[in-house]
This record gives structure tokens, C-alpha cells and sequence, in this order.
């Protein structure tokens, strides 16, 4: 085996967060057709994947291909704003995989890369979103559950589960940094 078992387990888990960013990321675009937002879900899900393949130093390419990719994604969020204030939440999270890429080509990334008090902030709101989300899925599969409502593209909690997953993905990215 090379390496210490630390550095096997961190690239267990950043393999296992790529798998969970990826299926969720595959959901969202199966349910495009159903509903606008789930194409920047779709986004999300993908770059979330990719960002947090556990590549070498040399992948110098990653960087400025994210930062496009999640600036279209803030401008498709600040464009599907005008439909309702429930895009918030996405381009929050556009800016925030902004932020990340450009934190992480820094070359700091793991070493307290990015301002801290931005990045506390975003701690801040991505456990108290994982934590809203995961109430919501506790309170929807109670003993006295109504039959599973089914929405565009899905289960109700199927989709909150997924959004749940990114949410987390984030706040394990934001932890890492």
C-alpha cells in the first residue's frame, strides 16, 4: 500500500463525495424537463462532482473551466430570478462554487484558503440549510406520512434528499478549505 492510511481515507472520501455529487447531479438533469431550475441543479451536481475529484497538482485546467462553468451557473440562477426569490438559494450556491474554484487555484487549497470570515458565512448557511433539509425529510417520512406527493420531475422527498446531498457536498467543500 503507499501512502498512510490518512491519506487512503481522505481519497475514500472524496471518491464517495464525488459518487454522491454525480447521482445527484444525473437526477437533476433526468428531471430538466420538468422544471428550469433542475438544469442549474444539474450543474451543480456535475461540477460539484468534478470539483472534488482528488487529481494532482497538475491539473491546471480545472480551474478556469469551473470558475466558467459556475459563473453561467450564477447567471442562469440571477436569470431565473425574476421568477420567484426561490433562486436565491441557487445563486448562492453558483457564487459559492465560484469562490471555491478560485480558492482552491490559489494553491492554498487545505490550508485555509479564501477569506475567513466568507467562508464562515458560508459554513453558517450551509448547516443551517442541511439542517432545515433534513428536518423537512424527517417531518415528510413521519408516522402519520401522507402517501408520497409526487412533484415535476419526481418524489417530493427524493428531490429534497438530492438537494440535501448537494447541500452536504458543500459543506464538506467548505470544511476542506
Amino acid at each position: 500500500m503507499h501512502g498512510s492510511a490518512t491519506s487512503l481515507s481522505a481519497s475514500v472520501s472524496a471518491w464517495l463525495l464525488v459518487l454522491l455529487c454525480a447521482v445527484s447531479g444525473a437526477y437533476c438533469l433526468r428531471r430538466v424537463r420538468g422544471s428550469g431550475a433542475a438544469a442549474g441543479e444539474a450543474v451543480m451536481g456535475f461540477g460539484m462532482a468534478l470539483m472534488a475529484v482528488p487529481l494532482g497538482h497538475g491539473d491546471g485546467w480545472r480551474v478556469p473551466v469551473l470558475a466558467v462553468v459556475f459563473c453561467g451557473a450564477a447567471l442562469h440562477a440571477l436569470w431565473l430570478l425574476r421568477g420567484g426569490t426561490h433562486h436565491v438559494h441557487h445563486l448562492v450556491g453558483s457564487l459559492t462554487m465560484v469562490y471555491m474554484t478560485l480558492s482552491a487555484g490559489s494553491g492554498q487549497h487545505g490550508q485555509g484558503a479564501g477569506l475567513p470570515l466568507l467562508t464562515g458565512a458560508l459554513l453558517l448557511y450551509y448547516a443551517g440549510y442541511v439542517v432545515l433539509g433534513g428536518s423537512r425529510l424527517i417531518a415528510a417520512g413521519g408516522p402519520a406520512a401522507q402517501p408520497a406527493a409526487v412533484g415535476r420531475g419526481g418524489p417530493v422527498e427524493f428531490i429534497r434528499a438530492c438537494r440535501l446531498a448537494m447541500g452536504m457536498g458543500m459543506l464538506a467543500m467548505l470544511l476542506t478549505m
